[in-house]
């Protein structure tokens, strides 16, 4: 091989050491950790949307006074669409009497005890969704997962015993919180076919499911994005028919308090 091939060849080795060398040492010193495993790597997204979602919360906030700002500037009242549609579309915190619903997987030793299957042992996505299909029939006005609020839009999935929310994960036991008549609230639950399965489960593998009621649950705002992309409204159809009136949704009872922007420890037990 001539000379000037083996001193490129030789150029191109050491700099490839070196640019190596490099990252490995500003890695060490920026404290940097990068995943090696999809645990690892779940952990670490679940995270950065924990930061952006608070980064999001802070501009919503920004533009909401900037908002205020130039219609006072502009002499332009800003109308409120109604608590009807404010409670329905999540954008107001709500508090209220209601119902705090926990899920949970069944104790480790049970599989070598009882003969079930390892399936049999968890909270399954679509036992999460029958317990909120059953609050949102039994009146709920407004609900959260995990304490997140829960509108139209929401979606949730199940991998393996991780609930994955808007883009978080988490473990279990599972929490359902639903504000409205909690003697409604109840009979639903109770009236629903799928929760009384669920229920057999419980009684034969241990599975957890505890029912709570409080006089003053708190129900986060929405702060996600609700843009639409791939789903339309069909032509024709009223767009929250339940919402029309400010009083439509009343929480709880006339004498509870009405929704408020602000959130405080609810009581539960």
């Amino acid at each position: 091989m001539p000379r000037g091939t083996w001193a490129v060849a030789v150029v191109l080795a050491l700099s490839g050491a070196l640019f190596a060398a490099n990252a490995s040492i500003a890695n060490r010193q920026s404290g940097d950790r990068h995943p090696q495993d999809l645990r690892e790597l779940a952990l670490a997204e679940s995270d950065r949307v924990t930061t952006l979602a608070a980064q999001v919360d802070d501009l919503h906030a920004e533009v909401d006074q900037l908002t205020s700002e130039a219609n006072a500037a502009a002499g332009t009242p800003l109308t409120s669409p109604g608590t009807g549609y404010e409670v329905a579309s999540g954008a107001v915190a709500v508090r209220g009497p209601g119902l705090v619903v926990k899920l949970d997987d069944a104790p480790t030793d049970t599989l070598g005890n009882s003969g079930a299957r390892p399936d049999d042992l968890v909270v399954h996505q679509q036992d999460m969704q029958n317990v909120m299909n059953a609050l949102w029939a039994g009146g709920a006005e407004a609900m959260s997962l995990m304490d997140q609020r829960v509108i139209s839009t929401s979606a949730f999935r199940c991998v393996g015993n991780v609930l994955w929310l808007h883009g978080l994960a988490y473990s279990p036991p599972y929490t359902v919180t639903a504000i409205g008549d909690p003697v409604r609230l109840r009979a639903a639950l109770e009236a629903s076919p799928e929760i009384q399965i669920y229920l057999e489960y419980v009684d034969a593998y241990g599975l957890g499911w505890d029912v709570g009621q409080g006089s003053s649950l708190d129900v986060p705002a929405f702060t996600g994005a609700t843009d639409l992309t791939w789903a339309t409204v069909p032509d024709g159809t009223e767009v929250l028919p339940s919402a029309q009136a400010d009083d439509a949704i009343t929480l709880g009872s006339p004498s509870e308090p009405t929704p408020s922007s602000s959130a405080t420890d609810g009581e539960a037990g």
